[in-house]
């Protein structure tokens, strides 16, 4: 078949592009292949509103005119004739191609295929059929691991969280917050095994690296993704932590083949380096602008997209680079419960901010970042 764009991956970066494309060509044939069953959803309600009482029947994100392919992989990509092959044996000929195709979760060794690796909405439903008292080990302290495990605990689970870091969001949040968080965890009721390894995993009994054996009713792992770049390797485009972009999602400067999302690699000029955001702003945003961009639009990505989470009562917002390895500067409302924390560099520069429990000033958040003046208290004007 032929198509004028070609979407490979159907996430919400794909729904995004999709809807960029016909922005700006009304006309042109688009085709979506995807490894998924389902159509395109909202993919952070699955640990977010839906555990919260999020209808289901709102999870779809509606679709301009294009045709659907779902159950589908894009196995090869061939750049001079402008193919794609899928694991069918069938053949799409495009115009412009988008590699859409996200990430696939971090795995364990062993006897893995009882894990959930919690990624997609049939892994949301089979977690949300666990009764009232059944008992899940949870694999990972991040992003993912400190939200399947609030919402889980909230439904009656009982949790247990195994990860190798001393605590919660190790790798996001300044010490003292993270410690705090950690604390209230095991108030809420989870144990939360800190600085603990998995030595082996059979089945549903997980041994670790401690000697203790746990059994559990569901063994749940959230370790982060790794960018799908197969494809783009195996034709030769350039991959680096994802497939590297320009600022127009363009990869190696040809203006046929783009790239958004997850798997992107792209350029943030307020920040002055790249970076690779596996959130839902970013997904939204990068992908509609890339999707006008393989239409005609040459609009350059200058968004810093924003992230946040919710973990059981606390929550929050985040902008740009935050990352506990950053020095910060801490202004609180109310000590470890209400404030902002902004990530400076060596000169006191803003990096990026995390707005905890402080709402409406992400936009703020950012013009702060593009003026990039240094800190000189705790203000946040």
């Amino acid at each position: 078949m032929h198509t004028d764009y070609l979407i490979v991956g159907g996430g919400m970066t794909a729904a995004a592009a999709a809807q960029g494309i016909r922005d700006v060509d009304p006309d042109g044939t688009i085709t979506i292949v995807s490894e998924e069953a389902q159509p395109p959803y909202k993919r952070p309600w699955l640990s977010k509103k839906l555990w919260a009482g999020g209808d289901e029947s709102k999870l779809w994100i509606e679709l301009p005119d294009v045709a659907l392919v779902n159950g589908r992989r894009i196995v090869s990509l061939d750049l001079g004739a402008r193919t794609a092959n899928d694991d069918n044996g069938d053949e799409y000929r495009y115009g412009k191609v988008l590699l859409a195709t996200g990430g696939t979760p971090r795995r364990l060794s062993g006897d893995d295929g009882d894990v959930v690796y919690f990624r997609t909405l049939d892994d949301y439903r089979r977690l949300r059929e666990l009764g009232d008292g059944a008992r899940v080990l949870m694999i990972g302290g991040g992003f993912i691991g400190s939200e399947i495990a609030a919402a889980l605990t909230n439904t009656g689970v009982k949790v247990t969280m195994v990860f190798p870091e001393p605590v919660i969001n190790f790798r996001l949040l300044p010490r003292d917050l993270a410690a705090f968080v950690t604390e209230y965890y095991r108030e809420k009721g989870v144990e939360v095994l800190t600085d603990e390894t998995v030595a082996s995993v059979d089945g549903k009994r997980v041994t670790l690296g401690s000697g203790r054996v746990i059994e559990a009713d569901a063994v749940v792992a959230g370790l982060g993704i790794v960018p799908n770049t197969s494809v783009a390797e195996a034709a030769g485009l350039p991959v680096d932590n994802g497939i590297v972009v320009d600022e127009r999602g363009r990869v190696a400067d040809r203006d046929d083949v783009f790239a958004a999302g997850d798997v992107a690699n792209f350029p943030s000029p307020v920040l002055g380096k790249r970076f690779r955001v596996e959130h839902e702003d970013h997904a939204r945003t990068h992908g509609k602008v890339v999707g006008a961009n393989m239409a005609g639009a040459d609009e350059p990505y200058y968004h810093i997209p924003f992230f946040y989470s919710d973990l059981f009562d606390l929550g929050y917002e985040a902008v740009g680079e935050v990352d506990s390895r950053l020095d910060t500067v801490e202004q609180w409302e109310t000590p470890l419960r209400k404030g902002i924390v902004t990530y400076v560099d060596a000169d006191k520069h803003p990096r990026g901010f995390l707005l905890w429990d402080t709402w409406g000033k992400v936009d703020e958040a950012r013009e702060r970042l593009k003026a990039g003046e240094p800190v000189k208290g705790t203000e946040f004007v």
